[in-house]
């Protein structure tokens, strides 16, 4: 088992940044494909970015490409997503996820049932 904790989230005014970060702990592997989805209300998880484990190619949905940057630290057990112009379309509870495969294809990485593992989300809500 894989046990993710995001944090970062917060209130913040249009234009601001956020960086989130999600710890990763127990049977976890530096191979590991990791990502990041938002719950916006009342709509469907949606994916943002993500990293391959073995190679750290990384892929963006259209919306963020620019603004968010996804990394990780192997070492620590970390990713994270760097948010930066944010605005107000960008609230909502936003979620990391691992999964075991080492190679994602632009098509796969934003597909959330290839995901096994996931955190509790971290709320962020950006003002105008």
């Amino acid at each position: 088992q894989v046990q993710l904790v995001e944090s970062g989230g917060g209130l913040v005014k249009a234009g601001d940044s956020l960086r989130l970060s999600c710890s990763a702990s127990g049977r976890t592997s530096s191979t590991y494909s990791l990502g990041w989805f938002r719950q916006p209300p009342g709509k469907e998880r949606e994916f943002l970015a993500a990293i391959n484990g073995r190679n750290g190619l990384k892929y963006y949905a259209d919306s963020v490409k620019g603004r968010f940057t996804v990394s990780r630290d192997n070492a620590e057990n970390r990713v994270y997503l760097q948010m930066n112009s944010l605005k107000p379309e960008d609230t909502a509870v936003y979620y990391c996820a691992a999964s075991q495969s080492a190679y994602f294809s632009s098509s796969s990485a934003s597909r959330p049932g290839n995901y096994a593992y996931w955190g509790q989300g971290t709320q962020v809500t950006v003002s105008s």
